[in-house]
């Protein structure tokens, strides 16, 4: 009986006198329909222009062909959406404002506008891309986002900007140009996944966003991947992050995050970096070709690292301290591309453990200028030393199960091709205002 009564109970709630009205570019043309519409209308644009800046304070769904271009001609957001259940899908959405003081954007949805759904648009030419602030549960959906590129990367807007905007689905999109991709301040429960970012500062950034996840993401040719910041409980799933120049993957005051199943592979400067992070899970990642594989500081403890892949990166590790790190977790370990291991018993698990880094490492790091002696006989006497006689090693890594097959993430070859094309971009060391290592450069 329930379930005959549920589609009824739909169909009242409903409103009956909804209508569907065609909309024919022209001055004024769509706000006037706007202001005659009720809720529940579905306003259909034919191709051609339409002003903005416009307000949706209304339940409508307003649609129309990627030619229906609206456009806000340099004056602040070109659609602002104030009402809840608001659809916005395949028009082209342009010419925003660019006073990031006043967050200009394409699309904007503010608290009490909750339920909206954004899907399949043009956003192109904008400050900032699609705007979620305070509106709940919102959806971004298989849209195409591209920015602005202004002279100074940092003056730049988002693609999509997230904030205190619990329940928001950012998925699907192509987001390009600007700053950052995804930028989730102060928010909760959001999913970010499959997207794809280039040309960017962070593909995904988050500051004070908990409980919420980064899935199936695709970064190439940016300046970072993924920095997840004072943020908790974040799951970090299945993403790739392909020629990057900074991080693949950063924790900065991170703790209880699931980080795994990422690939970060080619040029990047350091393939994981975590910075004050805690009790985060990071298992079955790859982490391939970085100048550090991963780099580990600032009294980060109780993470678990098993089942990751460190191949051919220039320093496999990098971290200084007088503790020991265990990085194995019930008798498996990780995979090392430099570590000569035997594995007799056929169990997958090399026979003897693993030191990623040595007493000499930490003399290099700290004092650089020793590289010149690192061929030198003082040098290789002091390494046979440590592996002769253990007890002299300092605190350090310890990888008592290292795994001698590594982790295999396959890239789908159209993606292959975007991570082939900004090969060596970093080399020629042109590139935009940007301190990755400056914490505060939000």
């Amino acid at each position: 009986m329930l379930n005959r009564l549920v589609p009824i109970l739909m169909l009242l709630a409903a409103p009956l006198w909804a209508a569907e009205v065609q909309v024919m570019p022209g001055q004024g043309t769509l706000q006037n329909a706007i202001a005659g519409a009720s809720p529940g209308d579905v306003l259909r644009l034919s191709e051609g222009s339409y002003a903005g800046a416009l307000v949706i304070d209304k339940s409508l769904t307003l649609t129309g062909p990627v030619g229906a271009v609206i456009d806000g001609e340099g004056q602040g957001s070109v659609i602002t959406v104030t009402a809840d259940d608001v659809v916005i899908r395949g028009v082209t959405v342009t010419g925003s404002g660019l006073l990031n003081a006043e967050i200009d954007s394409g699309i904007k949805i503010v608290k009490g506008a909750d339920r909206a759904m954004i899907e399949g648009n043009q956003i192109v030419g904008n400050l900032h891309g699609v705007d979620v602030h305070g509106g709940l549960d919102s959806v971004v959906r298989g849209n195409t986002i591209v920015g602005l590129r202004l002279e100074r990367m940092n003056d730049r807007g988002n693609g999509v900007y997230v904030w205190n905007a619990p329940g928001t689905v950012v998925e699907d999109n192509d987001i390009r140009d600007g700053r950052d991709g995804i930028f989730s301040n102060a928010s909760r429960k959001g999913i970010y996944r499959n997207n794809l970012f280039r040309d960017l500062r962070f593909a995904v950034h988050y500051m004070y966003t908990n409980d919420s996840e980064v899935t199936g993401n695709v970064s190439v040719g940016n300046h970072l991947g993924y920095a997840i910041m004072f943020s908790n409980r974040v799951v970090v799933r299945d993403n790739l992050s392909l020629g990057d120049r900074e991080h693949g993957v950063m924790l900065n005051y991170a703790n209880n995050a699931d980080v795994s199943g990422n690939l970060v592979r080619g040029g990047t400067n350091k393939c994981l970096f975590i910075y004050n992070a805690h009790k985060n899970l990071i298992y079955d990642n790859r982490f391939e070709g970085c100048g550090i594989g991963i780099h580990f500081t600032a009294g980060s403890e109780r993470n678990v690292l098993t089942g990751n892949a460190f191949i051919t990166n220039r320093e496999q590790v990098k971290y200084v301290g007088t503790k020991h790190v265990e990085w194995s977790f019930e008798g498996r370990g990780n995979h090392w591309s430099d570590h000569p291991g035997f594995d007799l018993n056929g169990d997958g698990i090399a026979d003897g453990v693993f030191r990623p880094n040595d007493l000499m490492d930490h003399i290099l790091w700290s004092q650089p200028a020793a590289a010149l002696l690192t061929g030198s006989p003082a040098v290789q006497l002091v390494r046979w030393s440590q592996k002769s006689f253990p007890a002299t090693l300092p605190g350090g890594v310890l990888d008592s199960h290292p795994m001698m097959a590594p982790k295999a993430i396959a890239v789908p070859s159209e993606i292959a091709a975007m991570e082939e094309a900004v090969a060596g971009r970093w080399a020629e060391g042109n590139y935009d205002d940007i301190a990755t290592e400056h914490l505060g450069s939000h």
